[in-house]
């Protein structure tokens, strides 16, 4: 048991406790924090803290961390959608739900657990121990295209296109509202929530480049159904971009509003395209959209 002590500044009283340990730089999750909160886990001024406690200037708040869990991946036979494969790399469909790689919460039945099994252990070992072949990810409840090296010099050269902008991603998505112009471009930087360090945000304060373009494909009664093209891919980039302009996602309930028809963000990565690291060819894959996106447009087209 690891013990992280914080003083309160005279500039955050009157903050709720978890929301204000969460904007310090500790890295710790809100979920976690109402966990140890709940165990008697976190003291303020040597009495146990309760959830709805606001802080004061002075304030000593003591946390007892348990010892992080070692994770790793271990091959799991669970079935994956392959849409093409060879000796570098995989494109994979991934379904709504389906977490990418094994982390807190989510021990297995990750993609990496599937893909271990499928590739009995093949893949590039940059990321690590729990996130083999991983050269970029999307959301849990995010569902399409993603790409996976089955070896470093591929991960490399992979890795090396996204970072200069010349990696195709192409989204679809439902959200929230109708839009002024059809077309248009979201030049936003993005980075870590000052407060709710789970959610990411537009900012100037420690952040990255981030852009985004959305085209309007079909128009609801208070929905737009649109496609978006990545120019960067920083973490939730589409969407705090569209909940920035004021579109945020149908159904995401971190960034908008969750919804009856959909669990989770309706966001589906349809389109892939990139440089081929063996052959220098260029590869583009497209899918089709997953049921429930198909069984939102038809809700909201009535």
């Amino acid at each position: 048991m690891n013990k992280v002590s914080f003083t309160v500044d005279g500039e955050n009283e009157g903050i709720r406790i978890d929301k204000w340990i969460c904007g310090q730089s500790y890295d710790i999750s809100r979920s976690m924090l109402q966990k140890l909160l709940s165990d008697g886990k976190v003291s303020v001024n040597d009495r146990p803290a309760v959830k709805s406690y606001l802080v004061k200037s002075g304030d000593n708040i003591i946390i007892d961390v348990p010892e992080p869990i070692e994770l790793s991946a271990v091959p799991e036979n669970i079935p994956v959608d392959i849409v093409y494969e060879d000796g570098d790399l995989l494109v994979v469909n991934k379904p709504k739900g389906m977490v990418v790689h094994p982390a807190s919460g989510n021990y297995s039945g990750t993609l990496v657990n599937a893909l271990m099994y499928h590739c009995s252990g093949r893949l590039s070992s940059i990321n690590g121990v729990i996130r083999p072949g991983i050269v970029h990810r999307i959301d849990k409840d995010t569902s399409g295209l993603l790409i996976v090296a089955k070896n470093d010099n591929a991960h490399v050269k992979l890795a090396e296109q996204i970072k200069a902008h010349t990696f195709t991603r192409e989204y679809q998505a439902v959200v929230c509202g109708h839009f002024k112009e059809s077309v248009g471009t979201i030049d936003a930087p993005i980075g870590r929530h000052s407060v709710d360090r789970k959610k990411m945000c537009v900012t100037d304060k420690n952040s990255k480049f981030a852009k985004t373009e959305y085209t309007v494909i079909d128009e609801y009664r208070e929905h737009s159904y649109v496609k978006l093209k990545l120019f960067t891919g920083r973490t939730h980039q589409i969407r705090v971009h569209m909940a920035y302009i004021g579109h945020p996602v149908f159904g995401d309930s971190v960034y908008g509003k969750s919804s009856k028809y959909c669990e989770g963000q309706c966001l589906h990565a349809k389109k892939i395209g990139f440089v081929h690291p063996a052959n220098g060819k260029y590869y583009e894959f497209d899918s089709e959209l997953p049921e429930y996106f198909k069984y939102v447009l038809s809700k909201l087209s009535k």
